[in-house]
């Protein structure tokens, strides 16, 4: 969903190349009307849109699903940045952008969203049940309630918990998680754990399972429980 005609164009034309049906409009209304959790498998979202703007329709698409969605938009503002990451978005492009850096990093999470769990973990519990996470469906609950996560979120904690108690640096995090090496300053990445620790944690200021180790990287705190 891109608000400008030359840009939609062509980034039909090189999905087209790699084998990807797609659907473009330009309405941020028919964006939302569009979508199809059953058939989409990713969706790319203007800010810009018209009719609506694509963070609300961000916001409508993540009540109904845990779709991957990038933003790729013109604002660069940091405060944008985070607050696209806040609504749930797994990546964020800035314009002007190379296209082949923006296939790299649909191919990215599209990895990620096909395999989120090492393959000999199925289902896993900590905390004596308190958190459960199923790695074959990709599903999260906390006390006996689930808990929707992101691609990326749910991608970050299947890293964190495939070895407890280990420190992962940002940098070797970013990469597990992201599929790709980043050059920035790591912001994203601490925006995807804050949001992750909403929805696990009972304080974010406290967590119990996501810890933060100063000056090196995160850890997850808990050992699984024994079967």
């Amino acid at each position: 969903m891109e608000d400008e005609a030359e840009i939609r164009g062509i980034l039909a034309a090189y999905f087209v190349r790699e084998g990807w049906k797609v659907d473009m409009t330009s309405n941020g209304i028919e964006a939302f009307q569009m979508y199809d959790y059953k058939k989409h498998d990713l969706i790319i979202l203007d800010l810009k849109l018209e009719g609506l703007p694509g963070e609300r329709v961000c916001e409508l698409i993540r009540e109904k699903s845990k779709v991957p969605v990038i933003f790729l938009t013109s604002k660069s503002m940091e405060t944008d940045i985070i607050n696209g990451f806040n609504l749930g978005a797994d990546d964020y492009v800035v314009k002007p952008f190379r296209v082949k850096e923006l296939v790299a990093r649909i191919k990215a999470i599209s990895r990620r969203a096909a395999i989120n769990c090492e393959e000999k973990l199925v289902l896993l519990s900590f905390d004596n049940g308190s958190l459960v996470v199923n790695c074959s469906t990709s599903e999260v609950s906390v006390n006996g309630q689930p808990v929707q996560l992101t691609t990326t979120e749910f991608k970050l904690l299947s890293v964190l918990i495939s070895e407890p108690m280990k420190v992962f640096s940002r940098s070797k995090l970013m990469y597990q998680v992201m599929g790709y090496r980043f050059q920035e300053d790591g912001r994203s990445l601490d925006v995807h754990v804050k949001n992750l620790r909403k929805k696990i944690e009972k304080d974010t200021k406290n967590p119990d399972y996501v810890k933060t180790v100063i000056g090196m990287g995160y850890k997850f705190a808990f050992q699984a429980d024994k079967e």
